[in-house]
């Protein structure tokens, strides 16, 4: 059986097209809502589609650090991990198909919020506020993007299959070590 070339570029398709949708959405929003407000409420307030402004990382993380820090934290530190990143996923071997496209998720959601930091005079766009009921002691969920939904999608399922299917792999090979008969 002849195995099949790995096109490596092919899951940048991923990145690019979650790129795409994140500024598509986002300059949508800022379009439409202005900014501090919530344009659209769904099932009875669980789900709003607002227009609020994040000049840090998740969860706000960072947002009182001057801009100099946050341009070397929030736009050059990504920068490089994004490239070394892809460094990475071009050159290695060691990567299963499934894993790589989970990388140019990551990689699409990263860059799509680089482009906000770098390009937005406010930072990052954000307008998806979720209600979680006083869940971690949130009433609601802090509000996230596209780009956003892609990284802990994208994240959640890359750490999955490194923990299953790299386990099983393990195990075959662990398997296969003990039905090697000893002279």
């Amino acid at each position: 059986m002849t195995r099949r070339k790995r096109n490596p570029i092919l899951p940048f398709l991923l990145t690019l097209a979650i790129v795409v949708a994140d500024q598509i959405t986002k300059a949508r929003v800022v379009a439409t809502i202005p900014q501090g407000t919530v344009g659209f409420s769904f099932l009875n307030d669980f789900l709003w589609i607002c227009h609020v402004r994040n000049s840090a990382i998740g969860f706000s993380i960072g947002e009182g650090l001057p801009d100099d820090l946050k341009r070397i934290f929030f736009i050059a530190i990504p920068a490089v991990m994004i490239v070394l990143i892809v460094i990475f996923m071009l050159r290695t071997e060691d990567l299963s198909t499934f894993q790589r496209w989970m990388l140019a998720g990551i990689i699409g959601g990263g860059a799509g919020n680089l482009v906000d930091r770098m390009f937005r005079p406010e930072w990052v766009v954000d307008f998806i506020s979720v209600k979680v009921y006083g869940l971690f002691g949130f009433e609601r969920w802090p509000t996230f993007n596209v780009a956003d939904a892609s990284i802990v999608v994208t994240g959640i399922l890359l750490m999955l299959s490194i923990l299953f299917f790299d386990a099983r792999k393990r195990s075959s090979v662990t398997d296969e070590a003990k039905e090697v008969p000893h002279e």
